[in-house]
């Protein structure tokens, strides 16, 4: 029971924690619990799709897990995020981080279930290692993936699908430094339980800093927003622009409600 808990428990917890942490909610629960099973459904695939490599390269496990996983994983896993910001589902990078956070915790639940049913080493620190350092790893690369992508397309939205390749490369060349030190279960574990944290916590605030300033820019005063909000550009203002953003994902009187 210890070790399915160290296996599984850390990356669900985080993720609830990371959802907890966004002040402005605006990640529907339908869309996270998508973003859970695409990212259950990645590892589903990965799975026979690393046996047919196996067998076609004739590599060793150790060089197929430095060399090919990390690039056959976070293309499966980097699918869904394309989706999600074509779909526009995505609006915010707080928003990003946590679907991309949620796509990697489903494929790493998925993961190590598997990884449970057909090890047959039982050391805690295996488990340790997966549960706290390849779990992890798995959610925060495919967040990586996610903030940066909808980072790019925002400024550049000319390059398309073009803009998930630099956060791809970012996400195999961590994945690939990761499955490296594997040799040390310790190591694996600390490390991303040590960095993750500091990067999610600079996401958060520069994300919640960048949306209040672009709501909020210019309606310092009642009477400015009232103004703005009667006039025939409204449609075009950065708050008329928020709405806008908020009604393709949310019902109309919710919407209301919220502004």
């Amino acid at each position: 029971m210890l070790i399915v808990a160290v296996a599984l428990l850390p990356v669900t917890v985080f993720l609830i924690l990371l959802v907890a942490f966004d002040s402005f909610k605006l990640v529907p629960t339908s869309t996270l619990a998508r973003a859970i099973a695409a990212g259950a459904g990645a590892a589903l695939v990965a799975w026979p799709l690393h046996a047919w490599l196996f067998a076609s390269t004739g590599l060793d496990p150790v060089p197929f897990s430095r060399y090919v996983a990390p690039l056959t994983e976070e293309t499966l896993k980097a699918l869904f995020v394309l989706y999600a910001i074509q779909r526009r589902q995505i609006g915010f990078l707080v928003d990003a981080a946590i679907v991309g956070f949620a796509i990697g915790a489903g494929f790493a639940t998925v993961e190590n279930l598997e990884y449970l049913r057909d090890l047959p080493d039982r050391r805690v620190w295996v488990w340790i290692a997966r549960g706290f350092g390849t779990a992890m790893l798995h959610a925060s690369t495919t967040a990586i993936v996610a903030v940066g992508l909808k980072s790019i397309r925002d400024r550049y939205p000319e390059r398309g699908l073009l803009a998930v390749v630099p956060p791809w490369i970012v996400a195999v060349a961590l994945h690939a430094l990761f499955n490296y030190a594997l040799v040390s279960p310790v190591l694996a574990a600390g490390v991303p339980m040590v960095v993750l944290p500091l990067v999610v916590i600079v996401v958060f605030q520069r994300s919640e800093r960048m949306t209040r300033e672009w709501v909020g820019d210019g309606l310092d005063l009642d009477v400015q927003l009232l103004e703005i909000i009667r006039s025939s550009s409204f449609g075009g203002t950065r708050i008329g622009r928020y709405l806008q953003e908020l009604r393709l994902r949310f019902p109309g009187p919710i919407v209301a409600d919220m502004f």
